[in-house]
């Protein structure tokens, strides 16, 4: 008996983990967006955002559309990568956004990471849309001398 109670909710834990995973798709089949979504965080290893581009409309060529949604997705996506990296606390009680504003090598070096950032997946939407999530290993950023508060 009690051997299905936790094989219950050992499966219940990981269906629960692997839906609140930040690179689960979030466009429906039929090229809708969920409502709702894990936006950005840090996971595991590593540092994820997610961004959302708009086609231009008035383009006939779909490649066209697809390329400047992902594009712009990408961007957006960078741009929330920035949000969540500067609020990573470090040791000493700072958070990245203060040590960037004394050390300009390591904000260079943080730009350089985000512009590199792994596309882990992109999505289109029935419109041409696109949404993208990004990636950053803690590993990256630990070798540019951030000691992370875990």
């Amino acid at each position: 008996m009690w051997k299905k109670v936790l094989a219950v909710l050992a499966v219940a834990v990981f269906v629960y983990g692997c839906g609140s995973s930040p690179d689960k798709g979030v466009v429906s089949k039929g090229g809708e967006i969920q409502r709702e979504w894990v936006e950005q965080g840090v996971s595991g290893d590593f540092v994820y955002a997610r961004g959302i581009g708009a086609a231009d409309q008035e383009l006939e060529n779909k490649t066209q559309k697809m390329a400047t949604s992902r594009n712009a997705a990408i961007v957006n996506a960078q741009y929330n990568m920035l949000s969540v990296i500067k609020g990573i606390k470090l040791e000493g009680g700072i958070t990245v956004e203060k040590a960037m504003e004394t050390d300009s090598v390591l904000a260079t070096n943080i730009d350089a990471t985000i512009k590199g950032a792994q596309v882990v997946r992109s999505e289109w939407t029935a419109d041409d849309g696109c949404v993208v999530i990004l990636r950053v290993s803690k590993k990256a950023l630990k070798d540019m001398g951030l000691k992370m508060v875990e």
